[in-house]
């Protein structure tokens, strides 16, 4: 399917594509005594009109710094225009770590996501 939107905003990639279908992705681990966030640096509106290939989620490099443990996954969507990374970030003190991270589908006129 075509992509018509791409937005990344309140940590979470939503991707719409052609028809309206929207597919939410984002980390919904637990968020205590942590701190979790999405980023990219990557030109998201490139990509509005590519054909949507593959959503992978990659493991990053984690180090430690003067406040705990940093972690990062990354996001890689491939595009018939190419692909993007959009990194999952995760700070913590050392006794939660890890990632879930979750897809939500929204389909137009269902008002549950699927």
């Amino acid at each position: 399917k075509t992509i018509s939107d791409i937005k990344l905003e309140d940590n979470a990639l939503s991707i719409t594509v052609e028809g309206g279908l929207t597919v939410k992705i984002y980390d919904a681990g637990q968020d205590c005594c942590e701190r979790r966030y999405m980023s990219t640096d990557d030109d998201l509106n490139y990509f509005i009109g590519s054909k949507l290939r593959e959503v992978a989620v990659k493991d990053g490099p984690g180090c430690s710094d003067q406040f705990g443990i940093h972690e990062i996954q990354f996001l890689e969507v491939l595009t018939s225009e190419g692909s993007f990374q959009c990194a999952n970030h995760n700070e913590h003190n050392g006794y939660y770590g890890g990632f879930v991270i979750k897809a939500e589908v929204s389909i137009p006129g269902k008002e549950d996501p699927a």
